[in-house]
């Protein structure tokens, strides 16, 4: 056992795995989920690691269970966002993943504030380019708290995470994104975009930034994607969390 499957608990390898189907539809609103018994049996693990895993759906509010009936994809799904991977290649085939930077740096005032961290304070930083073998490249920022580095040592490191960075976080710190705020807005393309998405200036692009927090309203990560024209994106504010009162 290698990579991020020796990082990540049993039970968030089940729940991401599901929640994979869900996103892309393959169980849809209102379905329902395999029980704690069937994923017992198929990921070979006891049934209180397959509970833990739909229970962590649960608090996402990505399932519903129903007494005496079952687990449920909700009806509202927490999971409407855009269409592009969260940050990293969950499925190599599926796109490429190029990392061209990963380091901690002292952090850019937007970033900082953004953050909700000091001013000059220490962050994790994370630039790759994105292509789904169609063409469709993106250009991608994150930005994480610099004391993340310490447990989450593969984030400052300059090469793909196996799975994706927020699951590796979640396993490793043991905090989720509970809701993501994003904005929308368009530019021209800077040089070192131009470069990197192989635009020829002036190129128009969209640019999303993106944060996500905890429950507690903590920031855990700054996000900024530049995708170039011609690519459709459909953006929302969505809740991955169950929390009805959180409102920050």
């Amino acid at each position: 056992m290698t990579g991020i499957e020796g990082v990540v608990p049993k039970y968030l390898q089940i729940a991401g795995h599901l929640r994979e189907l869900i996103e892309r539809g393959e169980l849809a609103a209102g379905a329902e989920v395999p029980s704690e018994r069937e994923l017992a049996a198929r990921w070979k693990v006891a049934r209180p690691t397959a509970a833990k895993a739909l229970n962590s759906l649960r608090q996402q509010g990505i399932v519903r269970s129903r007494r005496g009936s079952g687990t449920y994809v909700a009806e509202r799904s927490a999971l409407v966002r855009e269409s592009t991977p969260r940050y990293e290649s969950s499925s190599p085939g599926d796109y490429s993943v190029r990392v061209l930077r990963a380091e901690v740096v002292e952090g850019p005032r937007e970033v900082t504030d953004a953050l909700g961290l000091p001013a000059s304070s220490a962050v994790i930083v994370r630039k790759l380019v994105t292509d789904d073998h169609s063409g469709a490249a993106r250009l991608i920022t994150c930005w994480y708290p610099g004391e993340f580095a310490s447990a989450a040592t593969l984030s400052a490191e300059p090469e793909p995470v196996p799975g994706d960075v927020s699951r590796y976080l979640e396993a490793v710190l043991g905090r989720v994104a509970a809701i993501v705020r994003e904005s929308v807005g368009a530019r021209l393309a800077t040089e070192d975009e131009c470069r990197h998405l192989a635009l020829a200036p002036p190129a128009p692009v969209l640019v999303v930034h993106r944060i996500g927090r905890d429950t507690d309203g903590v920031a855990l990560e700054y996000r900024e994607s530049v995708h170039p024209p011609g690519q459709s994106t459909l953006y929302r504010e969505y809740f991955t969390s169950s929390a009805a009162d959180f409102r920050r």
